[in-house]
């Protein structure tokens, strides 16, 4: 996912109205890069409060101001972690990167659909490389917790080796890693969540993370078009194996939610507010069959009510991204503050303390309230 013109960059005030009627009038990767240029060059606001009691959290050893995140696909080749955590998120996760370096699936490879909020992108794994990652974050004071996201190399002889390299090159740098198997736009990827690769793939990059310097927790990213088979057969291999954690959702390949609005039709994976039901519903399941298994609760957040319903279905966390689109960086704080009214609405003292407190109900498919 690429930020659309719409970028939270629009919203920063220290940019001119003329830059910003300029980015509106760029194509959605355009805006995407002069984004992170601002970014780069100290435009962002910065929180200027710290977070309250309510939302610290511990997530697989990992002491959390707040529980929401940056999703990876932003912040792809590591260029601005530290900006991103000095506005207020809690953890950042830069990526996907590959070991080699890629150009990704060819342009135009980013729509919005705008009439639902959405955005679909075929980007394909486009990064500079684990080494230019690495390089950007080595020796990085960073104020959040930074996620590496790893991926597989299009045209690699062997996916399962790719992420074995990414665990050993990034081990004992980030604080968390996650294992992408899911992005519907690179061939052949989905199907390490199948039965017999997913245990190679995750007793090899298990085995490679137990020989590094540090145990760095590690989470499994997996699809929303999964069914329930599917998702019986991922929490049997992963309650097998010593993973730290879940994050549940990467985008869609299904339309139902966007069927005759503009773009809606191109091929790509699908994220925002049409995916929220999807990835909701496949949270609160997977959590059914995980038990107490850490899970981030990713897809379609765009408003306060529904960050706090990926908690009611079972997430830990949560992480943003597609909804900072239209919602620009506002949406961040203003999560945080509805996080903080949640819990003194329901008498309680944490944001932990609403976790799973509908699982049942999202796990039939309960739309939003």
């Amino acid at each position: 996912m690429i930020l659309s013109a719409l970028s939270p960059l629009l919203r920063i005030p220290a940019l001119s109205g003329l830059i910003q009627q300029a980015l509106l009038k760029m194509d959605a990767e355009t805006a995407h890069s002069a984004t992170i240029a601002a970014l780069r060059l100290g435009l962002a606001p910065e929180q200027t409060h710290a977070d309250g009691p309510e939302l610290r959290t511990s997530l697989c050893g990992l002491d959390l101001k707040n529980p929401v995140g940056m999703a990876a696909g932003f912040d792809k080749n590591a260029e601005v972690p530290r900006p991103l955590a000095q506005m207020g998120f809690g953890m950042v996760e830069i990526g996907t990167v590959t070991p080699r370096s890629q150009a990704g699936n060819a342009k135009p490879r980013l729509f919005r659909v705008p009439g639902a909020q959405g955005v679909i992108n075929r980007m394909g794994f486009n990064n500079d490389g684990h080494d230019a990652a690495f390089a950007r974050l080595n020796g990085l004071h960073f104020p959040a917790a930074l996620g590496v996201n790893i991926g597989a190399n299009k045209d690699s002889e062997d996916f399962v080796a790719d992420y074995v390299i990414g665990v050993q090159k990034f081990a004992d740098l980030a604080d968390y890693l996650t294992v992408n198997i899911s992005s519907p736009n690179t061939s052949g990827l989905r199907n390490l969540q199948a039965d017999e690769a997913l245990r190679r793939l995750l007793g090899e990059l298990l085995a490679a993370r137990a020989k590094a310097r540090t145990r760095v927790p590690v989470f499994l990213k997996i699809a929303p078009d999964l069914d329930k088979a599917a998702l019986d057969v991922i929490a049997k291999v992963v309650l097998a194996t010593d993973l730290d954690g879940l994050i549940i959702s990467n985008t869609t390949i299904a339309r139902d939610s966007v069927i005759g609005l503009e773009n809606a039709a191109e091929i790509g994976g699908l994220s925002g507010k049409p995916l929220f039901d999807l990835s909701t519903q496949k949270l609160a399941q997977m959590r059914q069959r995980v038990g107490d298994l850490p899970i981030i609760g990713v897809g379609g957040i765009h408003s306060p009510q529904s960050a706090l319903a990926k908690f009611e279905a079972g997430a830990n966390a949560v992480q943003l991204y597609s909804a900072l689109v239209f919602g620009g960086l506002d949406l961040l704080d203003t999560i945080k503050r509805g996080f903080v009214a949640a819990v003194h609405a329901q008498a309680k003292t944490n944001i932990a303390q609403l976790v799973g407190s509908r699982t049942a109900q999202w796990a039939v498919g309960e739309p939003e309230s």
